[in-house]
């Protein structure tokens, strides 16, 4: 449709979300950004701006000079674990309980899925919720090594071995969790509707989900403030703020029909 206002597009997506069985959201870090945690490509305060990715943020960088990615990581750090769950995050977890989204395959570590009470959950890169020895495969809850690492800038250390702790965050050069992959890829071919938010969906192979629901009969919605690669591909795009438009959708799929 052309020159379609907000509210028609929110209408229209209202509608496909109550007209399919197995809706999934696909998030990516523009869902976030509301939240103050900072997106990956904006110019000023991407978190790549100034930095080369594949020294602080590769896990070939990591094992040489773990101090880079834990200085590199610290502000990334303290935000994430400070952040509360947006507007957006909200309405993906009302949706969640009124039964009209199946599931979130998000590319995020943030973990603010799971504070705004969404149940399923594919995080595809990781998380902050625990650290794992590079050396001996300890696991560590997260919290407590980060937090000691943001008072004294050293890098953490396992206490059985003293070998390097890495949160278990996704790093260039490494394998997507097979698991979490596998249960995203299933729910992608589920889907019968696709809503990706915040995701310029330039990040392979996460990037290919919501283009394997496409394949499979999904339609995708599409919310980003920016322009992304599967606009053409979309029943609707909507380049606005993902709290107003996700918190005007949960608000009509809550009201009777």
């Amino acid at each position: 449709m052309i020159h379609e206002t907000l509210s028609q597009k929110i209408s229209r997506a209202v509608s496909l979300i109550r007209a399919t069985q197995h809706t999934v959201a696909f998030t990516g870090a523009g869902i976030s950004t509301e939240s103050g945690i900072p997106d990956f490509r904006s110019p000023d305060s991407g978190l790549w701006s100034g930095v080369d990715p594949m020294t602080v943020a590769s896990i070939f960088g990591f094992k040489r000079n773990p101090q880079a990615f834990y200085d590199w990581v610290a502000p990334l750090t303290r935000t994430t674990l400070d952040a509360q769950p947006n507007n957006a995050h909200l309405a993906l977890a009302k949706m969640e309980m009124l039964g009209q989204l199946d599931a979130i395959i998000t590319q995020n570590i943030d973990m603010l899925h799971t504070r705004a009470n969404n149940k399923k959950i594919f995080e595809l890169h990781g998380h902050m919720r625990e650290a794992t020895c590079i050396n001996c495969f300890t696991v560590y809850p997260a919290e407590p090594i980060l937090e000691k690492f943001l008072a004294d800038g050293e890098v953490p250390l396992c206490s059985g071995c003293s070998g390097v702790l890495k949160p278990n965050v996704i790093l260039f050069g490494e394998q997507l969790p097979i698991r979490e992959l596998q249960g995203a890829q299933d729910a992608a071919r589920k889907a019968d509707l696709m809503l990706v938010v915040g995701s310029s969906l330039e990040v392979e192979p996460a990037s290919e989900l919501p283009r394997l629901a496409y394949r499979t009969g999904a339609k995708l919605i599409i919310i980003n403030l920016e322009p992304t690669p599967a606009d053409k591909m979309a029943e609707v795009v909507i380049h606005a703020h993902a709290g107003e438009v996700l918190s005007a959708i949960a608000r009509e799929l809550e009201k009777t029909e």
